[in-house]
């Protein structure tokens, strides 16, 4: 059996995180939550922030804290992920083929699946075919139909069982730096829960994401 990912202690994964909590957000105010939709899906992107993930280990709580990077194409996502103090533990590639996870210091290992791959190797699942839309703010939900996320819809439950919640925004776009009109808003904490299963087991995740930065004038 694989050795699983070395951890870190809940206390310090929850103190790490309160603060971006309560992250103030250039959508809010007084009156109803803006209604404007996130920007266009974009195949190609590179993506920065910290996950934070709790889930059952002999049927007890676990609790990890990573940085991540998160590069993706239309055809492949590479992601890297770090711990606090900037050493890196995994990287994981995925393709329409297989996924392959490679341990610092271990051979990669492979599977056709990344969820079963990152489950046995890191003792959580990492959805990454779910956050290739999760991550700007796009999902599948229950129903089949694409959801597309705003300040004022906020929430999805998506097809695989997944529940979302965009808790707090940054702005995007030609005007984002002064949040003049024109800027869109784009995720900055999302939220994701999944219950156990037959399937799989119960986890929830805490995202969030760096700065977005401003586009240029033209």
């Amino acid at each position: 059996m694989p050795k699983k990912l070395l951890l870190f202690p809940v206390l310090s994964l929850v103190l790490a995180l309160s603060a971006c909590s309560t992250l103030p957000s250039p959508f809010a105010s007084s009156s109803a939550p803006s209604s404007a939709t996130v920007a266009p899906y974009r195949e190609q992107v590179e993506l920065t922030g910290r996950l934070n993930v709790v889930y059952q280990k002999d049927d007890k709580p676990e609790s990890a804290t990573v940085n991540f990077n998160w590069q993706q194409t239309a055809q492949r996502t590479d992601v890297t992920l770090y711990s606090p103090v900037g050493s890196t533990l995994a990287t994981i590639a995925v393709t329409p083929q297989q996924a392959v996870l490679t341990q610092s210091g271990k051979a990669p290992r492979s599977a056709p699946d990344v969820d079963t791959l990152s489950a046995q190797m890191l003792g959580w699942s990492l959805p990454v075919s779910g956050l290739r839309d999760w991550l700007q703010g796009y999902a599948v939900g229950a129903d089949g139909k694409r959801f597309v996320a705003s300040p004022a819809n906020d929430s999805v439950t998506t097809k695989d069982g997944w529940r979302l919640r965009y808790v707090s925004w940054q702005e995007v776009g030609q005007n984002a730096a002064d949040n003049t009109p024109g800027a869109l808003p784009q995720p900055r904490r999302i939220d994701a829960e999944r219950n156990a299963s037959a399937q799989a087991d119960a986890v929830s995740l805490r995202i969030v994401l760096d700065p977005a930065p401003s586009a240029p004038a033209p």
